[in-house]
């Protein structure tokens, strides 16, 4: 069980985004951000979107800091990615 965060470096909003994945499952990344009160509308098909200022309290609660590269390569490996291109349109 792995939950990855990349450094905040993502501009938008005002701020830096992280993303926050899992390596195993879609469910273990729901478990945990649950268990650390992200709100439902920050996960986008196989990411959360993190704002900065929770990085450090995320990576208190168990998530494991890698690079953006790192993350999405085992992302990648995992099985798990879903590509831009793949997004459902509405």
């Amino acid at each position: 069980m792995t939950v990855l965060i990349d450094p905040p470096q993502w501009p938008a909003h005002d701020t830096l985004w992280s993303h926050l994945v899992s390596d195993a499952s879609i469910d273990e990344l729901h478990r945990f951000a649950r268990a650390a009160a992200l709100p439902p509308r920050s996960f986008d098909l196989d990411h959360y979107d993190v704002p900065r200022h929770e990085y450090d309290r995320l990576v208190a609660s168990g998530a494991e800091p890698v690079s953006a590269n790192e993350l999405t390569r085992r992302l990648i490996a995992s099985g798990l990615r879903v590509r831009a291109k793949d997004r459902p349109r509405h």
